[in-house]
């Protein structure tokens, strides 16, 4: 027997989820101690079987809990043109959403 999983997709990106994992993705707009149920499931293991949506799976979804909000680390963006004395340095983080994966109904 194999490992129970599926893929999920939100915010534009796939995660690829089992029951436990933690995971963050783009920062949705629900409080902390929350939950809510992905429902856009493209593919589900049970371990043996294989289930592929046509894009999605009906009736099936992944519950998970909002863990914690949070911001990722700084990237720097550095523009520069040679000659010219023009620099500018900016950064940027990019919010997220710290989720756990209690079912996969």
């Amino acid at each position: 027997m194999g490992m129970k999983f599926a893929i999920i997709k939100t915010g534009g990106k796939q995660y690829k989820v089992k029951e436990g994992d933690v995971f963050q993705v783009e920062k949705l707009n629900i409080e902390e101690d929350g939950k809510l149920i992905f429902d856009k499931v493209l593919l589900k293991s049970d371990g043996d079987d294989i289930e592929v949506g046509q894009p999605y799976l009906k009736n099936l979804g992944v519950e998970a809990e909002v863990i914690k909000h949070g911001k990722g680390d700084k990237k720097i963006i550095f523009r520069y043109k040679p000659k010219k004395r023009y620099r500018k340095k900016t950064g940027h983080r990019q919010p997220y959403t710290e989720l756990k994966v209690i079912n996969i109904k």
